[in-house]
């Protein structure tokens, strides 16, 4: 989102079944604003969250090339998922408007 002050990017969090939503507005989208967005998520949403599905930008996962290698680390948007007992699923790369997977696992 362009506004007269800069680029201000939109992180949203939609509950697909009851269409509960939560948004913030971030000065930048990097790892740090990725797992601050998830802190606010779980204090916000009143029951408990079991899933989560998100793109593969490196705000929440290991590129695809680094991932499971002896260099890669996890990251806190997983560690706060962890402790939470909240699964995080990626979209295919390339795909990250695709939910089919999702869908057909559950």
């Amino acid at each position: 989102m362009q506004t007269g002050e800069g680029k201000l990017y939109l992180f949203v969090a939609i509950d697909r079944t009851v269409k509960f939503a939560v948004t913030r507005l971030v000065d930048k989208a990097d790892r740090r604003t990725a797992w601050e967005f998830l802190e606010h998520l779980l204090q916000a949403v009143p029951y408990r969250i079991h899933t989560i599905l998100t793109d593969n930008g490196i705000q929440f996962a290991e590129q695809p090339r680094n991932r499971n290698t002896a260099w890669s680390r996890q990251m806190r948007f997983d560690m706060i998922c962890g402790s939470n007992g909240i699964e995080h699923w990626l979209t295919k790369p390339n795909h990250p408007w695709s939910l089919k997977d999702y869908e057909t696992i559950q």
